[in-house]
């Protein structure tokens, strides 16, 4: 049986300190400050198990791979499409090609593609939604290499540079802005809310936390698909079809609700249609608020109600951070490197249109 390979955070276990100090340390990061013990320390446990730095790249195969990875779940969705167009756009400023590994929620596809980048060696990698957390620890040794950045749900257990989204918010705005129009019996349809998929379940959060803080904790139904939907390939209408069947469920259960909130636009779309075949006017019977403002949500005639969190200029900050990273490998002494992590959040905005109006009394 081959050894297992020594790894960071089997040094930093092993010295009791954080992983980022050990990386820092055997990676001669002098213009961060440790005590001379603490140091010591980790070098000795180093060299105690065998740990091996990992090789950087020369600035002469840096010239010839100008690529960077971007880890999509899917591509079905207009969201990951603005989400790259902002990425594409900084890598042709810059003169790099963008390599798209569609990872269709698979962890298996998921893990195929991390297996290829020791082949790709792209010169950054950047993640569009968080990754399986069973990838988590691969991802924190890989960015020890390669600039990474992670378009995520806020995420404290990764040391890695990120562009965020704490995703009660635009669950609380959607529910505020319910809340201000008198809505009193309301329902929330989302995709699958598997453990996998922990930015659903902080929208959804958000947006019951907000009810139960007006004081009308039962007034809000959770209708999710099926987690079964997570094992199927996705097509460019799953997440449409998940609001249009799910809206129908609640017709025919009777629910007497008076404004249904989509997980993000798609669904909402669904929504839309499932109610004016079912004749209820939109927003005069039922309101239908989404998330994400993607194109179709401003055309006329359908005039959605939305969550605006700047998808494009997310795109175009993570490529930025991995631009400015790898910049700084090759115009800086290798020990003075930078090891600065970035942390960039933009504030949900509201955009009411006109799918949601005064609930109907």
């Amino acid at each position: 049986m081959a050894k297992k390979k020594v790894t960071s955070s089997d040094i930093a276990r092993e010295a009791g300190v954080s992983q980022a100090t050990v990386s820092m340390i055997l990676n001669k990061k002098y213009n961060v400050s440790f005590s001379k013990d603490t140091i010591e320390r980790v070098e000795q446990t180093a060299k105690q198990m065998g740990y091996q730095v990992p090789k950087r790249r020369t600035r002469k195969d840096s010239k010839s791979r100008k690529l960077i990875v971007v880890f999509c779940p899917t591509l079905t969705n207009p969201y990951y499409v603005m989400l790259l167009q902002g990425i594409e756009e900084v890598a042709k400023e810059k003169g790099y090609g963008v390599f798209v590994c569609n990872t269709q929620r698979d962890l298996k596809l998921e893990e195929r593609y991390l297996r290829m980048m020791s082949t790709v060696q792209p010169m950054g990698i950047i993640y569009t939604s968080n990754p399986s957390a069973c990838y988590k620890q691969q991802l924190r040794e890989l960015s020890e290499r390669i600039p990474l950045v992670i378009i995520n749900n806020r995420d404290t257990t990764m040391e890695v540079d990120a562009v965020e989204l704490d995703n009660t918010k635009p669950g609380r705005l959607m529910a505020r802005h319910l809340i201000e129009l008198g809505h009193k019996k309301v329902a929330f349809i989302s995709p699958p809310l598997t453990r996998r998929q922990e930015q659903r379940f902080k929208r959804v959060e958000g947006f019951v936390r907000e009810f139960e803080e007006a004081g009308m904790k039962d007034a809000v139904i959770i209708k999710a698909a099926d987690a079964d939907m997570e094992k199927q390939m996705p097509s460019i209408d799953s997440e449409y079809k998940i609001g249009y069947n799910l809206t129908w469920e609640l017709l025919h259960e009777k629910a007497d609700i008076t404004a249904i909130a989509g997980l993000n636009d798609m669904i909402a779309l669904g929504i839309i249609d499932a109610l004016t075949e079912a004749r209820k006017r939109v927003p005069a019977d039922v309101s239908v608020v989404g998330c994400d403002n993607i194109l179709f949500a401003s055309m006329r005639s359908i005039s959605l109600t939305t969550i605006e969190h700047f998808v494009p200029l997310k795109g175009r900050d993570a490529c930025d951070i991995i631009m400015r990273k790898i910049h700084s490998s090759q115009n800086v002494g290798q020990n003075m490197e930078p090891t600065s992590i970035y942390h960039i959040e933009y504030e949900p905005k509201l955009i009411p249109r006109g799918t949601s109006s005064y609930a109907k009394m």
